[in-house]
């Protein structure tokens, strides 16, 4: 498991994200430039492109429950609270991996 790529805009994440065509997206809520990791998912879908496939999870010191229940909408895998919930990211992230390394071998 190896991170692919790094964006700090909407442009770069969907740019890469079209190009690698990675098995997990992990999104900050907000970008540089006022973009948004929302924004970014609504390109992707609007694109047409297969990300039902793609495993999204946001990350944002904004956790409000509106933002949730976009994101929910959006179908993301996972909404966390990157000032509280760090650990977690890392052991939600650890377990997807695993995941995919075992689905590799069957």
């Amino acid at each position: 498991t190896k991170a692919v790529g790094v964006a700090a805009t909407a442009g770069e994440a969907i740019e890469g994200i079209v190009a690698a065509r990675p098995d997990v997206v992990v999104l900050d809520l907000r970008l540089a430039e006022g973009s948004s990791g929302i924004e970014v998912l609504r390109a992707l879908r609007a694109k047409d492109l297969a990300v039902e496939a793609i495993d999204v999870y946001l990350l944002t010191n904004f956790a409000e429950a509106p933002y949730r229940r976009v994101a929910e909408r959006l179908g993301v895998q996972g909404f966390f609270d990157k000032s509280t919930e760090f650990e977690r990211v890392r052991d939600v992230l650890a377990a997807r991996a695993r995941a995919i390394r075992v689905d590799r071998m069957h």
